[in-house]
C-alpha cells in the first residue's frame, strides 16, 4: 500500500503524510480547486453509477463502475471532445462491465472543458482525489487521444499512486513530461490513423524513455477495426499492472 503521494495538478505542487486525500501545498485538494457548486448522482442498472459535479466552469460527468470504496480504481480519460464511451467501440464502459468482477472500479470522466487540457487534468485529479478519500490505493490511467497527454500528465502527478498507464492513439503534445512517468507504459495506435499519426505514440515513448507501442494494420483513430483484441488486451493487462503494484 502506498502511505503517501506527490500529486501535482495545474499551477500546484502536492505533498501528503497520509493516504487519505491528495493535498495540495495550500492545503486545498483537488476536489476543492475545482470549487464544485454542486453534485448529484444516480445509480443506474449494472452496478453503475453517474456523478455529476457542477462548477462555474461546466459540468464534470464521471460514469461509476463497481465499488465506490475500491482499492484498485481505473481512471478513463476521454479524447478532446469528451463522452463516456472511449475508443475501440466503447472500450471503456466495457471495461467497467468485464472487470466487475474482480473488486476494482473503473470510472469514465467527462471533462468540463474538453480539448482544454489543463482544466482536463484537474478533472482526472479531481476524480482520482474523490476515489482516495474514499478508498482507492492504486490507479491505472487509460487515455485516447487527446486524452492521452491528459493520462500521461495524470499518472506523472499521481507518482506512487499509479500502476501504468495506456494510451490510444495519443497525441504527442502535452507528454513533454512523460519522462517522470515511472509507472509502466503501453501505447496503441493504429497505421491508418489520419487524425494523430502512429509517430504520435512513438514520440511518447521516446519522452519517455519506456513503454511498449503496439501499431495495428488496417486500425483508424478509433481503433475500431480491433477492437475485440484490444478489449482482451486490456483486460488481462489491468489485472496485471493492479497485481504488480500490490507486490511491491
Amino acid at each position: 500500500m502506498v502511505s503517501a503521494t506527490r500529486l501535482s495538478v495545474p499551477s500546484t505542487s502536492v505533498g501528503g503524510a497520509r493516504c487519505d486525500r491528495l493535498p495540495t501545498m495550500n492545503t486545498r485538494s483537488a476536489q476543492e480547486l475545482l470549487a464544485p457548486l454542486a453534485t448529484q448522482q444516480a445509480d443506474l442498472d449494472g452496478g453503475r453509477r453517474l456523478i455529476e459535479t457542477y462548477t462555474m466552469e461546466g459540468m464534470l460527468g464521471m460514469l461509476w463502475h463497481g465499488p465506490s470504496d475500491a482499492e484498485e480504481v481505473v481512471l478513463c480519460a476521454a479524447g478532446g471532445m469528451g463522452g463516456y464511451l472511449g475508443p475501440a467501440d466503447g472500450l471503456y464502459t466495457h471495461l467497467g462491465e468485464t472487470l466487475a468482477g474482480t473488486s476494482c472500479a473503473v470510472v469514465c470522466v467527462d471533462y468540463r472543458r474538453p480539448s482544454h487540457l489543463e482544466s482536463s487534468l484537474l478533472d482526472l485529479a479531481a476524480t482520482a482525489d474523490r476515489a482516495v478519500q474514499q478508498g482507492a490505493r492504486r490507479f491505472v490511467v487509460l487515455g485516447h487521444s487527446f486524452g492521452g497527454a491528459v493520462a500521461i500528465q495524470a499518472g506523472c502527478a499521481l507518482g506512487p499512486y499509479c500502476a501504468g498507464v495506456a494510451t490510444f492513439a495519443t497525441q504527442s503534445a502535452g507528454c513533454e513530461q512523460a519522462g517522470q512517468l515511472a509507472a509502466p507504459l503501453l501505447l496503441f495506435h493504429g497505421a491508418q490513423d489520419r487524425i494523430l499519426g502512429p509517430e504520435n505514440s512513438e514520440i511518447v515513448r521516446s519522452l519517455a524513455s519506456q513503454g511498449n507501442v503496439r501499431v495495428f494494420d488496417g486500425a483508424d483513430h478509433l481503433l475500431t477495426e480491433v477492437a475485440d483484441e484490444i478489449r482482451e488486451l486490456m483486460a488481462a493487462w489491468i489485472p496485471e499492472r493492479f497485481a504488480q503494484h500490490r507486490a511491491a
